[in-house]
């Protein structure tokens, strides 16, 4: 008994880390989130247009939260000669602009159970392409798991988000990132920690009945 007392006892350790039991947004936080996504605005000069447009953009994201985890689909079309950036090296490559860009965000992913689920290089150009145009062409594609939509304000809201946000403007040719919440998702580590946490259970209570 005390295996399966203390086997429990991590698994409810990683799940209510790795879960946003907050339930949806409410109000207050929406209003807090859209206050700081000015404020860094305001800091980083945003063009007017392209403010508002993001801003209504992600009211409406918030407003429509289910409370639940998402993954945020992205496709890249990295840039093979990018602009020069403030607070990067002249002539760095597209690589090394997106590495300066991620070192941030890896940082505010993984103190709040977000991460990379998938990343990998695209090895063909389009093979089936509907009802867009100049989509040809792709570099890399990622999926990336959030906590809650509220993990995600957290992130794109903190204070060094806009000058971050910078590189990776510059290192991409073009890019599209939608989020997806999952219908079937067999990797999740909470279900993979379940599974490794009952085969050990079983294994060590064979044990101490030998």
């Amino acid at each position: 008994m005390k295996i399966w007392i203390s086997l429990l006892v991590i698994y409810a350790g990683f799940f209510l880390w790795y879960t946003d039991i907050g339930g949806k947004l409410d109000k207050e936080e929406i209003e807090f989130f859209l206050e700081k996504f000015e404020e860094n605005a305001s800091a980083n000069s945003a063009d007017p247009e392209t403010y508002n447009s993001q801003k209504n953009l992600i009211k409406r994201f918030m407003e429509e939260d289910t409370g639940r985890q998402f993954l945020m689909v992205n496709n890249i079309d990295m840039d093979d000669d990018p602009e020069d950036v403030e607070g990067a090296e002249p002539g760095e490559s597209a690589e090394r602009l997106l590495d300066r860009y991620m070192e941030h965000m890896y940082a505010q992913l993984l103190k709040r159970a977000c991460h990379p689920v998938f990343a990998g290089n695209a090895v063909h150009p389009s093979m089936d392409l509907v009802g867009i145009e100049g989509a040809e062409i792709w570099d890399q594609a990622a999926l990336m798991r959030y906590k809650s939509r509220r993990a995600f304000m957290e992130v794109v809201t903190h204070p060094n988000m806009g000058s971050k946000h910078a590189f990776k403007v510059a290192a991409m040719e073009k890019t599209i990132a939608y989020p997806v919440e999952t219908v079937i998702y067999l990797s999740d580590p909470r279900l993979l920690l379940a599974l490794i946490l009952i085969i050990l259970g079983l294994f060590l209570q064979n044990r101490v009945k030998q």
